[in-house]
């Protein structure tokens, strides 16, 4: 059976893959349109878990926010490269599952990645998009607010996304703090919310370096106590200098407007990844040294 151009172009519209690749299905599928889709996803299939072992640290964070304002949805998308990142096949992906997160409200990332999109699942769109634009893409994680109070919300490009759920002050000083958690990184909110094991871990780093001084035992443990407060200071949202006035710290801030953070969330793009750093000259020189 010759394969015609409106029949590649009839298999394109309704896969989204490339002409020739389209060709090539309905080749091998004797034009059977049905088949050749099933044929492409297969290929798909095959190149998505071919690429599955790649490092996938670009990206973009994602925010889709309710009319209301009252539950919010925030997700990171990876992929391999800052050029991808940008693309709109990419971009339109990854703001459908952010929409679908916060309309959804899954579970966990396996209940996100199991629902429908575009006549099939996230995972199966997934996969799709890796065979067409040839990089390992990750729905890595993503993060729910319901809010009771003051939304507030930041990106930082398309790389930092965070949300603030805020009692009392205005929406102002929630973008406020939303834009100071963007860029000072706090852990949580308060001291009594930071992991006992951190800080027991950070003690026994500062105790070993106390000790060192050769100081009387009662010196060095207000000399540890003073670290930990210090510490704690600097990973505490409450405890941090605030980025538009550094005379101020955040807890004093919220005294004065009156105001309480309830919750927050953020996320960077392809934070704890560990990145391949490539050498090339390095590789080369190995490949004529083992020849």
């Amino acid at each position: 059976m010759s394969i015609t151009a409106s029949m590649v172009k009839e298999l394109r519209e309704r896969t989204g893959a490339g002409m020739m690749e389209c060709k090539k299905a309905l080749v091998e599928t004797g034009g059977d349109i049905d088949a050749a889709i099933e044929f492409l996803r297969k290929s798909g299939q095959a190149k998505a878990d071919k690429k599955a072992g790649r490092t996938a640290a670009e990206g973009r964070v994602v925010i889709r926010t309710s009319a209301d304002g009252k539950k919010a949805a925030m997700v990171e998308v990876n992929c391999e490269t800052d050029f991808v990142a940008s693309d709109d096949n990419f971009t339109r992906f990854a703001e459908a599952v952010a929409q679908l997160a916060l309309e959804n409200r899954p579970a966990d990332l396996d209940a996100l990645l199991a629902a429908s999109l575009d006549g099939g699942t996230v995972e199966d769109v997934r996969k799709g998009l890796v065979a067409k634009i040839g990089e390992n893409i990750t729905v890595r994680r993503f993060e729910l607010l319901d809010i009771s109070g003051v939304p507030g919300q930041y990106l930082h490009g398309n790389r930092i996304g965070v949300l603030v759920d805020l009692e009392g002050g205005s929406a102002g000083l929630a973008k406020d703090i939303a834009m100071h958690i963007a860029a000072s990184k706090p852990v949580c909110v308060s001291a009594d919310q930071v992991d006992p094991e951190l800080i027991e871990k950070e003690k026994a780093i500062f105790k070993a370096q106390a000790e060192e001084s050769g100081k009387p035992a009662e010196i060095i443990e207000k000399m540890i106590s003073g670290r930990v407060n210090k510490y704690l200071k600097e990973i505490t949202l409450l405890g941090q200098p605030f980025v538009k006035n550094p005379d101020e710290t955040i807890e004093k801030l919220l005294d004065r407007e009156k105001a309480k953070v309830v919750r927050f969330v953020r996320l960077e793009v392809g934070e704890g990844i560990e990145k391949k750093s490539e050498n090339f000259a390095e590789e080369v020189m190995a490949q004529v040294k083992g020849n």
